[in-house]
């Protein structure tokens, strides 16, 4: 008898815990995917957030906003990274016309890297240093990650008929629609971030 309770309480204890895990998770894919809606790519919003959802409970709109920023960083470093080993074959291979082209894309897309950097520390010291700077520093951060996105996909689409195999095309096209498509999620998420963080502060926009 004894027996047959102790196995009661150890299948109720298990089922216990499976469905608080479960309901866990759920609320937190409901959260994450209300946080989406306002993106224009949702999936791949919801791919980069919820990791960190389990990870590290509900992330406020800043962290929301670090995380999707850091996440477009991390991809277009992986672009840069690739682009240089294309530049190398380039020079081994095609006339100077093809390789001085990549190199000036090239050196576009590092100075990109280097603004969106920067954006992401900017991002961290906002709301550190006082209300009156906020905007100073969202105008800083909007400018750098548009301008950096800009710069990166002017210049690739100059160069894709240069002396690169279509596979190479391929490559670089799906790998700068990534980085556009997780930067325009990002401005979203931090738009939603400035405007709450605004309201709360009592911060008038001019």
């Amino acid at each position: 008898m004894a027996q047959t309770l102790l196995s009661f309480i150890c299948v109720s204890f298990t089922i216990f815990v499976i469905s608080t895990v479960v309901e866990s998770r759920s609320r937190a894919r409901m959260y994450v995917d209300s946080q989406c809606k306002s993106t224009r790519y949702p999936d791949t919003c919801v791919q980069t957030l919820l990791p960190y959802v389990s990870k590290r409970g509900l992330p406020s709109p800043k962290l929301q906003a670090q995380i999707s920023l850091a996440t477009c960083l991390s991809k277009a470093r992986y672009m840069k990274t690739y682009m240089i080993m294309l530049a190398k074959n380039l020079n081994k291979t095609s006339n100077s016309g093809d390789y001085q082209a990549m190199a000036e894309c090239l050196q576009q897309i590092n100075d990109g890297v280097k603004q969106i950097t920067q954006s992401f520390k900017e991002l961290q010291q906002m709301g550190k240093d006082g209300d009156e700077n906020f905007m100073w520093h969202e105008s800083n951060v909007q400018t750098w990650v548009s301008t950096a996105l800009t710069d990166a996909t002017t210049c690739v689409e100059g160069i894709l008929g240069n002396g690169i195999s279509d596979s190479e095309k391929a490559t670089i096209q799906a790998r700068i629609l990534k980085v556009k498509q997780l930067t325009s999620n990002y401005l979203a998420l931090f738009t939603h971030f400035t405007t709450m963080y605004r309201a709360s502060h009592g911060i008038n926009v001019p």
